[in-house]
Formats: C-alpha cells, structure tokens, sequence
C-alpha cells in the first residue's frame, strides 16, 4: 500500500527530453511506473520511449488524467512547472530539481497548500512504494516491499539505510526524500502523520542532518503527541564545522542551534532510539523482520 503514491499513480514527466529526464523516465518506466505522458516546450507531437510529449501539461492531462508529476526542469523554471501542474489538477507533485531561487519555493509551497497538494522536494531523491511505483532517481534494487516507513533529508543515506534494512528482511512501506533545499514541501512532521494513518507501515526511521531545525521539530511532536509507531533516527554531520554549508543548501549550522548533538539530544529527550552508524538503523528494528 505504502503512501502519496502507489499502483494507481499516473505521472507527467515535466522536462522529459532532457538528459536526466529522459534516463530517469525509462529506468521509472522498467520499475513499472505508469507515466502516461511528458511535457517539453517545442517538442509536442513526439514520443520518448514510447511516451507521448506535450507542449503543456494543460494539453497532457485533457488526454491522460494524471494524477503525478515528476519535475526535471532546470532551477530558474522548475517553481513554474510545479505550478502548472497544481493549476492543472495534479495533486501530488515531486520536484528533483535543485537551488530553485528560495521566494519561488515560498510562493510554490503556499500555492500547494491551498489547493491541497503534495510537494515532495525540491532537491529530492524522490519517492519509492516498492513493487508499485517509482517517482525518482534512486536506485531501485535496494528497496524491498516491507512495513517500515523511512523519511530523509539525504538522498545517498536513504540509499544506504534502505540497503541495510534489505539485507536483514527489513522491506519498506514506502521511502520518501524530503529534499536538501532550504524550502521544501513535506517535513518529517506530515511525514508521520501520514505514515500514522498507513496500516502497512509498523515503524519509521528518520534520517536527519545539520541545518535547519526540522529534526528538533519532529522530535517534539513525537514527544508531545505520544507518536504511536516506533520511530529510529540518523542524524548526520556530526562532525561538521560551525557556519560552513556541507553539502545541502539547507545543511548549515549557526551556533548550536542545528547542530547533530542538538538533533540527537532532542530525539533521544522524545524516546527516540538514535543509531550511532547508518547501519545501527537496523537493530531497534529487527524483531519486524519478515520470516
């Protein structure tokens, strides 16, 4: 079942012809994701494997009723996508693109929320429901259908969880980047609500890092709502040097607020089971190993 997307996901690839989105489409379309249409400006009227490609995502969903889009269009644009495609009735949007300038993210995220719809990223590795559908560059080998839920804000240690949680039967209910950027859609915080409300996911594992204060927020309200589903955090940067950007937009620390210790003391003040390695993840977890 997983959550935001699944089997019955129908997704627009938006910037479909170019490099990345044309390799990115066809590994989504070999996992079996069903994307019914593209859109690229000046390219309408032709196919990339096998999909058809538009002008407009107005012209694509007269056709094809999608439900999902998929954004690769560069920086300067992509805020215009993801709004194209929320004024086009395409409730659940993930944007893969990075540094979109921060007043577009603003104006996109307020836009989402009143019209109900679900921004994954930007900066995202995307989002995976194992077995059922792919909206992302991940790759898919290291997933496995299961019942743990995992929410990160690194593409590379999802990777990297996900494979440890696989080799010991560990599958996933579903896999969800929030994005690196310093403004993005989903949170950690909607993030466990909705993985509270599915009955497949029977824990979470967070995966934080420097930056920000998304990691102290989630553990509050685990803390003050009594979160119900176990919950195991990563924070990384430990190591990290005060006022430099590691990596992320987002990663930057100013004094001690953002900082791994402060993340990892807030967790383990939630009752957070915090692993000290990527691949200590796995531990807490085990006994909802499959047979």
């Amino acid at each position: 079942m997983g959550i935001i997307i699944g089997k019955n996901t129908r997704a627009i690839v938006q910037g479909v012809t170019g490099t990345q989105g044309s390799f990115h489409t066809k590994l989504m379309l070999e996992y079996g994701t069903k994307i019914v249409a593209g859109t690229t400006p000046g390219k309408g009227g032709t196919q990339i494997h096998n999909v058809p490609i538009y002008e407009t995502v107005e012209e694509a969903q007269e056709k094809h009723s999608a439900n999902a889009s998929i954004i690769f269009v560069p920086a300067p644009f992509a805020a215009d996508a993801a709004l194209e495609a929320i004024e086009n009735r395409i409730k659940t949007i993930v944007i893969i693109t990075e540094h979109i300038p921060i007043k577009d993210a603003i104006n996109l995220m307020t836009y989402a929320r009143q019209n109900n719809a679900t921004v994954v990223g930007p900066n995202t590795p995307g989002i995976i429901t194992p077995g059922e559908c792919k909206l992302g560059i991940m790759p898919a080998h290291v997933f496995k259908r299961g019942n743990i839920g995992i929410v990160s804000r690194s593409g590379t240690l999802t990777y990297e969880i996900a494979a440890a949680l696989t080799r010991k039967q560990l599958g996933q209910s579903t896999c969800l980047g929030l994005g690196g950027d310093p403004i993005t859609g989903l949170n950690f915080i909607d993030a466990l609500k909705i993985f509270e409300k599915d009955p497949e996911t029977k824990a979470v594992v967070l995966i934080g890092e420097i930056g920000g204060n998304l990691e102290e927020l989630a553990a509050k309200y685990i803390e003050d709502e009594k979160y119900p589903k176990p919950v195991v955090a990563f924070v990384a940067g430990r190591s990290a040097p005060p006022g430099k950007r590691m990596g992320h937009a987002g990663a930057i620390v100013m004094g001690k607020a953002g900082t791994a210790e402060n993340k990892i003391e807030a967790f383990k003040n939630a009752g957070v089971k915090v692993a000290e390695r990527p691949s200590d993840v796995v531990i807490p977890l085990l006994k909802f190993a499959e047979a």
